[in-house]
């Protein structure tokens, strides 16, 4: 299987090997091991439908693809995500600062002098 399915399926349960997992998928495992992966795709439910789905596929072939159409569609989100963090920040701007605390220092200075003559 392609590097990107491992990557898929190493959120599914931290008890069981990505191998492992997808040798159950292939078929490749003794009665014994493949009893072992039932057992704990009993106790996780999310890893249960995980692997019924990637079951459900007759061509090996389609879970590559589809697993590079959502790595794609992931990043292509998250770039979209970060831009619009990145317009929303206010960027580094040093004569805003000197602005502030100039205006902050006028305030405090016009209040002791307001205070001293009244």
């Amino acid at each position: 299987m392609s590097k990107d399915l491992k990557d898929i399926l190493s959120n599914l349960n931290k008890d069981i090997e990505q191998d492992k997992l997808l040798d159950y998928l292939n078929k490749n495992l003794s009665a014994s091991e493949a009893h072992e992966v039932e057992k704990q795709m009993a106790d996780d439910e999310f890893m249960s439908d995980a692997v019924e789905g990637l079951e459900s596929f007759k061509n090996k072939k389609d879970v590559s693809l589809l697993v590079q159409q959502l790595n794609a569609e992931l990043k292509k989100q998250t770039a979209k995500k970060k831009a619009r963090k990145e317009k929303r920040r206010l960027k580094d701007q040093p004569w805003l600062y000197i602005t502030i605390i100039t205006l902050l220092l006028l305030i405090i200075v016009g209040y002791i002098v307001v205070k001293k003559f009244l």
